[in-house]
């Protein structure tokens, strides 16, 4: 979900032996990758059309890629809208949208797939892409980590009740990523290629691990804002 996006792109490069079900707005923009992988890995890639905003569709979702694309394994959630800050100050239709895209339909969209996989009863796997601006409320972007930080905790909870089944959840918490979403942003520090983060998050799935911080450092930059006391917290501009 979300396969237009970089990150999502370049997970997908590193995923041998899959076959793919591509989900995303518009997705007839996807056919030329879609084209790609089928010509370099022999692979049956199907295009669905994918809007997080449309609550009622997402309950179907799960039943319609097993129709086209036959049973599945695997699910990965790269979506996400980092909004206008300044206008989510005062417009509370930016507000909504924020919330709803990364937090509302994120998780209205992975219960039914988590179900699915859970009722499989095979190994399988559910990586989501939070951020690391979840970790802590910051006056520059505390809608979007709000939506964020909700969405690690569902995240959590997910994991935490699938933990005696099959099903493993990998939550992806990155730093500041090369992607048009960030494109011309202010304040931006190490910012990382897609194919970097890719690679950490599908190692970080192989490994079984929980919680990924990338790069690596992020879990560091992260441990030491949340352990900066709210009253001198309160007065950076962060």
């Amino acid at each position: 979900m979300g396969a237009k996006s970089a990150i999502a792109q370049a997970i997908v490069e590193r995923l041998d032996g899959y076959d793919f079900a591509l989900a995303a707005r518009e997705c007839t923009e996807l056919e030329p990758f879609a084209a790609d992988l089928r010509l370099k890995r022999s692979c049956q890639v199907e295009l669905f059309e994918f809007d997080a905003l449309d609550f009622a569709a997402l309950a179907h979702l799960p039943q319609q890629v097993h129709e086209r694309g036959g049973p599945f394994d695997l699910v990965v959630l790269a979506f996400g809208y980092l909004g206008d800050a300044h206008a989510a100050q005062r417009n509370t239709d930016e507000i909504a949208h924020i919330l709803n895209a990364n937090l509302t339909g994120a998780a209205i969209a992975l219960a039914p797939l988590a179900n699915y996989l859970e009722e499989k009863g095979t190994p399988a796997g559910i990586i989501a892409i939070s951020s690391v601006a979840g970790d802590r409320g910051r006056r520059g972007n505390y809608v979007y980590g709000a939506a964020k930080g909700g969405l690690s905790i569902f995240l959590q909870g997910l994991r935490n009740r699938l933990a005696a089944t099959p099903v493993h959840v990998l939550t992806v918490k990155p730093g500041f990523v090369d992607t048009p979403m960030t494109e011309g942003l202010d304040g931006l520090f190490w910012v990382a290629a897609p194919d970097r983060v890719a690679a950490d998050i599908v190692r970080a799935y192989r490994q079984k691990k929980d919680v990924l911080y990338t790069p690596f450092f992020w879990r560091w930059i992260m441990l030491a804002v949340k352990s900066i006391p709210e009253r001198i917290f309160k007065r950076l501009k962060l």
